[in-house]
């Protein structure tokens, strides 16, 4: 009997420490597994992800270990039917641009995603695609930001269909299903970011061109300028040459609205396919000042044109050229382009993760037995 009563008193007294030990370490590996789960953008060839956290002895310590996939977060967002939507969005067939024929929200999608992540801060580790601030003033009246409410509007739909999913994420996985749906490459998707509530949170920025927020400007007033701008902006989001380069490779997609930025036409002949049409028409046309428009004196900005007046480029499309060392990225993209859709995808994958605080969550502890 006192053999059994000890027996069974140290079975309650291990029974007492496992519970008090694993259910704080459940918890704790349940928060820290987090919301940084790395996935490929889901599709038909996507795999929808679970996870969960689980307590595991381990000589004879109950740790607490999550499993590999969707965190909890994020368990409730079902990222196959999220893209469903989001594709109906693209196919609708009542979009329109002013702009080109047979246009689609895709290239749209993209501006809205690379906008909100272009304003990080390798320096200061603020702004990105963590935060949605784009919602609220004065970050969405940036010149560079207009006509992206018309974007925003569009994914509301989607948004409410899916209510714990936050916005942040929803831009930057509309964008990366628009790039996939128009050709483009698979690019890892992290869900996780979470919305800042209010314009406080906008980023700031004291560099010279603050008044027209953290994203770059289409023209600095000659080329020797404007490469240095594009340098000074994409350095402080953490790119070289090469990836400015490559990014720059988005504006073969969709065009510019008079309206919006004061611009006019699409740069390719293609916007709503992902190609390398851009380099090849900045290498292989020719292109003068823009000086009319549909028979009439042009009043807009400074802008290039090719000789139909069909296509158009920016003074930072120019520079590219202009520009020995951005000009060897753009004769290379130019003549292969699978070297571009591989740069591409890597650097836009890039881009969107810039001050995405989920896309790399701690370890704690209980990650020495995983």
């Amino acid at each position: 009997f006192a053999h059994r009563s000890v027996a069974n008193w140290s079975f309650a007294m291990w029974s007492r420490f496992a519970r008090c030990t694993a259910t704080p370490a459940f918890r704790f590996a349940k928060a820290a597994a987090g919301c940084a789960p790395t996935l490929q953008a889901p599709g038909s060839r996507g795999i929808a992800l679970a996870s969960a956290g689980a307590a595991t002895v381990v000589a004879g310590w109950v740790v607490a270990r999550p499993l590999g996939g969707v965190s909890s977060c994020e368990a409730a967002v079902d990222w196959n039917a999220v893209r469903k939507e989001i594709v109906k969005v693209l196919d609708n067939d009542k979009y329109v641009d002013s702009s080109y024929d047979g246009a689609t929200p895709g290239p749209l999608f993209l501006r809205l995603g690379w906008h909100s992540s272009g304003t990080f801060c390798k320096h200061t580790n603020t702004g990105g695609s963590d935060g949605a601030t784009m919602r609220f003033e004065p970050e969405m009246s940036w010149g560079a930001n207009a006509g992206l409410k018309l974007a925003q509007d569009m994914l509301e739909p989607v948004k409410k269909q899916f209510p714990s999913m936050s916005y942040s994420d929803l831009w930057i996985f509309a964008a990366i299903v628009g790039i996939e749906e128009m050709g483009g490459p698979k690019i890892k998707f992290t869900p996780g970011r979470t919305d800042k509530p209010s314009g406080k949170e906008c980023p700031v920025w004291e560099g010279s061109t603050h008044k027209d927020g953290r994203l770059p400007g289409a023209d600095m007033g000659s080329p020797d300028k404007t490469a240095a701008h594009l340098r000074y902006i994409f350095n402080r989001m953490g790119f070289d040459d090469r990836e400015i380069v490559a990014l720059s490779g988005a504006h073969g997609l969709g065009a510019c609205h008079t309206d919006r930025s004061g611009f006019w036409g699409p740069w390719t002949r293609a916007p709503t396919t992902v190609s390398n049409e851009y380099y090849r028409e900045l290498i292989e046309n020719t292109w003068t000042v823009k000086t009319t428009h549909k028979g009439k004196p042009w009043k807009g900005p400074l802008q290039f044109e090719d000789p139909t007046g069909d296509l158009m480029m920016l003074p930072s499309d120019i520079v590219l050229i202009q520009d020995k060392e951005f000009r060897k990225y753009v004769e290379q993209y130019a003549k292969d382009q699978d070297s571009f859709l591989k740069d591409f995808g890597a650097v836009v994958g890039k881009l969107f993760d810039g001050g995405c605080k989920g896309s790399t969550a701690k370890k704690g502890w209980f990650s020495w037995f995983s």
